[in-house]
């Protein structure tokens, strides 16, 4: 009985190899950078993806360039772009700031965490460095 539960139940992650095996299933290209943490190609022209296993957290995050400096104007269109692309095109990311930095990220728990979630984050990101970051990039020159 036990068999059959598990069959109709989706597997949940619960360790860095859960990761690891769950970026194989989905096909990516990936590298081990060590204490749970693995890069993720996401094109030629595109930042890698990187997941960390942080427990009770995976943490998915891309660095996507440095944000305008010195000017508040292009401040104002970078951010105020970054937030309306939060609210109407990313559903399962953000965009933000580490320092000056502009990364995309997501917060996953790891316990709960199964292949469609991790999925969904990934496309998410995909689509977002496919279609924002030239804009996004723009904006940041000042």
């Amino acid at each position: 009985m036990a068999e059959m539960v598990a069959k109709l139940l989706p597997i949940m992650a619960r360790t860095a190899r859960d990761i690891e095996a769950y970026l194989s299933q989905l096909g990516r290209r990936y590298e081990v950078l060590g204490d749970g943490t693995f890069a993720i190609d996401s094109g030629s022209d595109s930042p890698a993806i990187a997941v960390r296993v942080s427990a009770p957290m995976v943490e998915v995050r891309v660095l996507i360039g440095e944000g305008p400096k010195d000017s508040p104007s292009a401040e104002l269109a970078l951010f105020r772009k970054m937030l309306q692309l939060n609210a109407t095109e990313l559903l399962f990311c953000s965009y933000g700031l580490v320092g000056t930095q502009i990364v995309l990220g997501s917060a996953l728990e790891l316990e709960n965490l199964d292949l469609n979630e991790l999925e969904a984050v990934i496309g998410d990101i995909d689509l977002a460095l496919a279609r924002h970051v030239p804009l996004l990039r723009e904006l940041s020159k000042v």
